[in-house]
């Protein structure tokens, strides 16, 4: 029997039992769907996060209290260490030898930014740093000057602003030179960073930053605050790692012996934490999955079965005709495998369209999960051919003369 008339066979099955055949064919849609969106969405993510990483450079370190990425439940361990301050970061600034592009990087408020009569949304970040933040995060000037040595150490109300907060309230002016106000106090406008998007919804410029300096006299200077640290060269990324974790031993008085109280990270790591928690996403539709599955092959066991004996009479006329056990079986078989695989080629589809609704809202690259849809479609031969064994036996044991007589 050739494929064309096993389909033919298959779809008057279906068609035969349409409610039954609606239920198998849909908990097979629902299984492969659960596996493949599932793949889909954590390929998009991961697509997203490595076009998005480049929010701190490829040799930039960064020192915090917390990890940026925590899937276990340790938050008590965490919260228990001692902050990291501004005084690390100038005990840094004084004791490491092969970097000295150090930056804070700390959030000191969430608040609406002011220029005349026209203010932004009260969500701009006011982050505090130096003349090395914008390096260590990737940014660019698109206009305008970055700090330097003085607007630090003599405290100037100066700020640089994102595309977000230009857009906002420079329409129609020119922002260099202006002055804005935040929480009532005036910053003078002296430079403008280039647009760099969104990156899991929230964008990347909204925001001013100000000397770090300037805002301690705002804000105070009791704050946890995440310090980033440039290697020279990636060859000598591990190199500052360690000299790192030595001098901050050593200022935090961590005894010999003892784990790090703090965290040090570079964009290597945070792909390795990222991948754990991509991790555990695919495991979770992978059990979701297999459970719907599981469900779809006794329906599919269920039909083929009810099959068997409504088309006995039919079977006893191959028989007599000269049909073998063998083609009984396999025909049964084809038929088992052709449901399985309709229904997930439908959960393929939909899956993959679902997975990818996250790349639009998200704004990244569409993905095609081409080693989840080539295991879905062996997964959906083997579905067929484990549940589809034993009505396919079922309808090669029976016996002609017996099915003959059949009403």
């Amino acid at each position: 029997m050739n494929l064309k008339e096993v389909s033919r066979q298959s779809i008057s099955s279906l068609a035969a039992n349409k409610l039954r055949s609606s239920l198998t064919l849909l908990a097979i849609v629902v299984g492969v769907f659960a596996i493949i969106s599932s793949s889909t969405a954590v390929l998009v993510l991961d697509t997203y996060f490595k076009e998005t990483l480049s929010f701190m450079g490829g040799n930039v370190v960064n020192v915090s209290k917390y990890p940026s990425v925590n899937i276990n439940t340790e938050w008590a361990k965490y919260r228990n260490r001692d902050d990291i301050t501004f005084e690390t970061l100038e005990e840094l600034e004084e004791r490491l030898a092969l970097s000295q592009v150090i930056s804070p990087n700390e959030r000191f408020a969430a608040s609406k930014v002011m220029y005349g009569e026209q203010e932004t949304e009260p969500n701009v970040d006011i982050r505090g740093s130096n003349q090395y933040y914008l390096t260590n995060n990737a940014y660019d000037l698109a206009d305008g000057r970055n700090f330097t040595d003085q607007d630090i150490q003599y405290r100037r109300p100066v700020a640089i602003i994102g595309t977000d907060v230009k857009d906002d309230l420079f329409e129609v002016e020119y922002p260099i030179g202006k002055t804005i106000r935040i929480d009532g106090r005036p910053y003078q406008i002296i430079g403008i960073t280039e647009a760099r998007g969104t990156i899991f919804g929230s964008s990347l410029d909204n925001f001013v930053v100000i000397p770090y300096t300037t805002l301690m006299n705002v804000y105070g200077t009791e704050r946890n605050i995440s310090i980033q640290v440039k290697a020279p060269t990636m060859a000598l990324i591990n190199s500052t790692m360690d000299e790192l974790t030595g001098v901050l031993r050593t200022i935090r008085k961590v005894p010999p012996g003892e784990e790090n109280d703090f965290e040090i990270e570079t964009n290597e790591s945070l792909s390795g934490a990222f991948d754990s928690f991509t991790g555990i996403l695919y495991i979770a539709g992978f059990v979701i999955g297999f459970i719907a599955l599981l469900g779809a092959g006794i329906g599919v066991m269920n039909i083929m079965l009810v099959s068997v004996t409504e088309r006995t009479r039919e079977i006893g006329i191959r028989k007599a005709v000269g049909a073998t056990k063998k083609a009984i079986t396999a025909q049964f078989l084809m038929e088992a495998i052709f449901i399985c695989q309709l229904g997930g080629i439908i959960g393929m589809l939909l899956g993959i369209l679902g997975g990818n609704l996250l790349a639009l809202y998200m704004e990244t690259s569409v993905v095609f999960p081409w080693s989840a849809a080539i295991a879905g479609v062996i997964a959906m031969t083997v579905l067929g051919v484990i549940f589809g064994v034993y009505p396919a036996y079922k309808a090669a044991q029976l016996d002609p003369i017996e099915s003959l007589r059949y009403e």
